[in-house]
């Protein structure tokens, strides 16, 4: 069994910090405002507004960041303030012990998945959900309760409608996965994904369908989608096609990838870079069951 690190309580201390993408305060101001109503106490790291070019502060300022959360034995949780690009840039340079001797969690998606790898690859549940730079946008409502839900109660309890894309069955594996683009460049290093016997949740935005093609069809060729349980497809936000149509929308393209296996697959499940985005704890073992009716995720 991973590591759980425990439920958040009134007065609990939480991090934010900025591991890729430049942040300005304006950004996170709402959620912020929010953590506090949650009886929070806010820590921001102490570089967090940092740039140099597209990263929030050289890549050993965010690392050295990064890794003084980890470590804090005060900190119950640390959100990663946005996604964008620079985690991989440093990740074989963390040092996972603190968290292990002060357990926390880490909450993110999009970049932030080179880090829900690591730490599932160290046995330690973490949450792919909603981070501190959306939280003012519009329609997050579900997403923000979904997130604090986990943080304060633990509990998992999600149900969409099933859709004859789907393919049904049922398995009980833990989840892992989140951004494609993030998963393929696992691959070969340090941190790559182990994805034997688990479910597997993939996002994007903003890829062109045959780049998309070439990262699945790159983890099919590394063997990943073998041995899965079953497969999430989240939101595919932003495709592009080529001036020379690829030949299949985003659906069939990726159905293409997984029609010879038999386990339980998923389209549309609310989880990436649209405002519906559900907390799913990774690193944990979760119900997954698909029929014609809906698709639920539960514990």
């Amino acid at each position: 069994m991973n590591l759980r690190p425990p439920l958040l309580r009134a007065g609990d201390k939480i991090g934010i910090v900025s591991p890729s993408r430049m942040i300005l305060p304006e950004q996170i101001d709402h959620a912020i405002n929010v953590f506090q109503e949650w009886d929070l106490e806010v820590i921001l790291s102490p570089q967090l507004y940092a740039s140099e070019g597209y990263f929030a502060g050289a890549d050993e300022i965010r690392r050295a960041e990064m890794q003084s959360c980890l470590d804090n034995p005060e900190l119950k949780a640390v959100l990663c303030a946005r996604g964008g690009y620079g985690m991989t840039r440093f990740i074989d340079d963390i040092d996972f012990s603190g968290i292990k001797n002060y357990p926390k969690w880490l909450v993110g998606f999009s970049d932030i998945t080179a880090m829900h790898v690591a730490l599932n690859n160290n046995n330690i549940e973490s949450i792919h959900g909603i981070m501190p730079a959306q939280f003012g946008y519009e329609g997050v409502s579900e997403s923000v309760s979904s997130l604090k839900k986990i943080l304060f109660e633990g509990s998992v309890k999600y149900s969409i409608k099933g859709s004859y894309r789907n393919r049904h069955g049922i398995a009980k594996a833990e989840v892992i996965g989140g951004n494609l683009s993030l998963l393929a460049d696992s691959l070969g290093t340090a941190t790559e994904v182990q994805a034997k016997g688990k479910i597997m949740l993939i996002e994007e935005i903003d890829e062109y369908l045959y780049k998309i093609d070439r990262m699945l069809t790159q983890l099919r060729r590394a063997g990943k989608f073998d041995d899965l349980a079953g497969v999430i497809v989240g939101d595919f936000s932003g495709v592009k096609d080529t001036t020379i149509p690829f030949g299949k929308n985003i659906k069939d393209l990726i159905g293409s990838h997984f029609e010879s296996y038999s386990y339980p697959l998923c389209f549309d499940f609310p989880a990436g870079h649209e405002p519906y985005n559900l907390a799913i704890p990774f690193g944990r073992s979760l119900s997954f069951m698909v029929n014609e009716n809906e698709v639920s995720l539960l514990e």
